[in-house]
């Protein structure tokens, strides 16, 4: 499939929103020594739900939809983030994925959003992408300017700002940063806002052709911040794996619409059973013992538009969010 929309085009101006209206999205805005914007959205700054929202939108690429609303999906959580893309590989996979390491001294993150999509290195002459994933979508995009989201709490150090502009092919004052602690509103919003994503990963992990998938959307509660980063990490992701909804629309035989259903919930995994946090304690904090398979939504749906069957697989389990979420 040959993606033509680009990221970095339809994401900034969600990007110039956010800085135009800081003061209202109660986030800090700073210019760094090489001239790039930073937004801080939780560490210094409160932020909230609705720039979480914003920037999901931004991490889609502006290819999405993000909205909030109440539900009655789940017992005793009722927000809701609401995600929709009719360009779920590239908005998910090609933009939206934290895909890019990032490391310098102590200092670690994953970079997610559209400037993966401009990221390349020189390697033995030879200039390619930063993340292998994208030479499989054969997708390279380009721009004047980027932006980047990085789930931690401390402001990146500038050396890894100077290196995601080197990377993109831009000076630094046409980077923008943003900073969302897992701890923080904005944090929670734009983690549990990944739930399309994680499916869409998972789908790619299980080989399923990326290119019949054809439409998305998905659902789940927004869990309650906490101040420690494991539970706060363990919440967001329990909102998905526990009440996640996702809905994908797909091309092909209902045989194979059929076997994604079944392969796509968390239920499916060895590790799923327990909060997330408690996982990874037992797993002594290493995110690479964990079974890759966890990472999806509760509970999905697949329609095969060709017969127009659809096929569902999976289950919410309230009990579980509300170990997770602490009621």
């Amino acid at each position: 499939m040959q993606y033509h929309a680009s990221v970095n085009q339809h994401a900034q101006p969600i990007v110039k929103k956010i800085i135009a209206n800081a003061d209202a999205l109660r986030v800090v805005i700073e210019t760094l020594a090489n001239g790039s914007t930073l937004i801080d959205a939780g560490i210094n700054a409160p932020g909230g739900l609705e720039v979480g929202r914003l920037i999901t939108e931004i991490c889609l690429g502006g290819l999405g939809s993000v909205s909030l609303s109440h539900s009655t999906y789940t017992e005793q959580w009722p927000l809701t983030v609401n995600v929709h893309t009719s360009n779920p590989v590239l908005a998910c996979l090609g933009s939206q994925y934290a895909g890019w390491s990032l490391a310098h001294e102590k200092y670690y993150a994953l970079g997610s959003g559209p400037a993966r999509a401009m990221a390349t290195k020189t390697k033995e002459g030879v200039t390619q992408p930063v993340e292998e994933l994208y030479t499989e979508l054969a997708y390279h995009d380009e721009g004047d300017e980027t932006v980047l989201v990085i789930e931690n709490d401390k402001v990146p150090p500038l050396a890894i700002v100077e290196k995601v502009a080197a990377a993109c092919g831009v000076s630094g004052d046409k980077l923008t940063i943003i900073v969302t602690p897992t701890s923080s509103l904005a944090g929670c919003v734009q983690v549990v806002g990944r739930v399309l994503e994680v499916a869409m990963h998972k789908a790619h992990a299980l080989h399923f052709a990326l290119d019949n998938i054809i439409d998305g959307c998905g659902s789940a509660p927004i869990c309650p911040p906490h101040p420690d980063f494991v539970q706060a990490m363990g919440r967001t992701n329990d909102a998905i794996l526990f009440a996640g909804l996702v809905h994908l629309f797909v091309k092909g035989s209902d045989a194979d619409a059929e076997q994604l259903a079944n392969q796509l919930p968390s239920s499916t995994s060895k590790d799923y059973g327990k909060p997330f946090a408690k996982v990874f304690k037992e797993y002594q904090y290493d995110f690479f013992k964990i079974d890759p398979m966890l990472f999806s939504p509760a509970s999905v749906i697949v329609t095969a538009v060709e017969s127009g069957k659809s096929f569902r697989a999976g289950r919410l389990d309230n009990a579980l969010l509300n170990l997770s979420f602490g009621a």
